[in-house]
């Protein structure tokens, strides 16, 4: 986790990292299988031509998209801070204080509940809402981020 641990604080630790869910690839592959269906199935006429390497193009570019954000993106509990990254050239961070977190909402669809995967609101004061998309595993998340969180919280009660 480049981003995250190059901007961890004095005496902060990483305590869980999300991580971004293998289904990302499926469209991707889709297009992929259908692009060679199609090559197979209509070979020799142009039309069969032009539609197999448009399903091939959108195939490919499915594929890096999907790369590129499962290698840019970083999602982090830490010891004082809920940590996420998005971006490859331009760069989206949110960056929230243990204290300042109000929720962690998951979404999940049909399929992401089937294999595992979902969308991770988090819920900050003042309104903010940030959704990270295909975590994989975000109950767990969601559970070890409001483990740490509630510590931190108690932590402070007890010292007030």
């Amino acid at each position: 986790m480049g981003y995250v641990t190059n901007n961890l604080m004095r005496d902060e630790q990483v305590i869980y990292e999300g991580k971004i869910h293998w289904f990302i690839f499926v469209p991707g592959a889709v297009f992929f299988f259908v692009a060679i269906w199609v090559f197979n199935a209509m070979s020799g006429t142009v039309g069969g031509a032009i539609v197999a390497s448009i399903a091939m193009l959108l195939s490919l570019s499915s594929l890096a998209n999907a790369f590129i954000f499962k290698i840019s993106t970083e999602l982090a509990v830490t010891t004082k801070r809920v940590i996420a990254k998005t971006g490859f050239i331009s760069r989206k961070t949110i960056e929230l204080n243990h204290s300042k977190v109000e929720s962690f909402n998951v979404d999940q669809s049909v399929f992401g509940r089937i294999f595992g995967f979902g969308t991770i609101v988090v819920c900050g004061t003042g309104g903010n809402r940030t959704p990270i998309p295909n975590i994989d595993n975000p109950l767990e998340f969601r559970r070890q981020a409001m483990n740490v969180v509630d510590e931190v919280g108690q932590v402070a009660g007890a010292q007030a």
